[in-house]
């Protein structure tokens, strides 16, 4: 683990200046964190503030700039592209498109010739169209190119004192709409309520899908039992109808990565 990580700040201070894509998850915080260890001043981690971004992320990302002493740049960025409004499957690489084309833009404007991204080796396990963007751009994987997977990462990011070490997986807002879906921010705000007050009650690795007026919600399966006990589960009901859900229902197959994409195999 010593060696990869020792390849990482090799790879790091031959770009010599870079700018992280940086949205407060594991993998970027763990990035940023070892470019400004390696490069101080020369590393600066860019966030984009989007509506697929929850609260609580950009909280994460303010805070781990802090902790690590980074730079950090945070880029406005209000309106749900039209060409991801729709939700077509390839959602992902138009959003990454125009996100890192941002973040590619304020570096250049900053002198900065390598953007970097916090992909690893476990992302090719999963449908993941966004990563065609990456490398159209040219941004840099370094973690992905390294063989870095997320428990190593996980590892690293405890031993350099990132809160983030054990944060759970966490996916953008828009992974929670069905594909063929017209993405609103109605909908992505009672989804950011919905996921919120389901980790404030014990659930750190829970999802709510969002389809239309219906709340499918996952959680790991171990705990299914629990949020179908009274009298969580009324509490439960009452709150998310409260957000603006109709109907709200458990998925008793429990969490796992991506299940929208199970859609494209049908």
């Amino acid at each position: 683990m010593e060696e990869r990580y020792n390849k990482l700040a090799g790879m790091l201070k031959r770009l010599g200046r870079v700018a992280v894509a940086f949205s407060g998850g594991v993998d970027s915080s763990f990035l940023l964190a070892a470019a400004t260890r390696e490069l101080g001043d020369n590393a600066v981690g860019i966030t984009i503030d989007s509506p697929a971004l929850p609260r609580s992320e950009l909280e994460d990302a303010i805070n781990i700039a802090a902790l690590t002493g980074s730079g950090h740049i945070i880029i406005d960025s209000p309106d749900i592209e039209e060409a991801v409004r729709m939700n077509p499957a390839d959602r992902c690489y138009h959003c990454k498109k125009t996100e890192f084309g941002q973040v590619l833009d304020k570096a250049r404007e900053l002198g900065i010739e390598y953007v970097l991204d916090g992909s690893n080796a476990d992302d090719t396990a999963d449908y993941r169209p966004g990563m065609a963007a990456v490398q159209e751009l040219k941004v840099l994987s370094p973690l992905l190119e390294l063989g870095f997977t997320k428990k190593e990462i996980r590892e690293q990011s405890q031993r350099l004192g990132l809160f983030t070490w054990d944060k759970p997986a966490y996916a953008c807002l828009y992974s929670r709409i069905p594909y063929g879906s017209e993405i609103k921010q109605e909908d992505l705000l009672k989804i950011e309520l919905s996921e919120k007050y389901l980790m404030k009650n014990g659930f750190r690795v829970s999802r709510v899908r969002c389809h239309g007026d219906i709340a499918r919600i996952e959680v790991e399966p171990a705990l299914v039992p629990l949020i179908m006990a009274e009298p969580l589960r009324s509490e439960v009901v009452r709150t998310l109808k409260s957000y603006g859900f109709r109907y709200v229902t458990i998925d008793i197959e429990g969490y796992r990565m991506g299940s929208l994409n199970e859609a494209l195999n049908m």
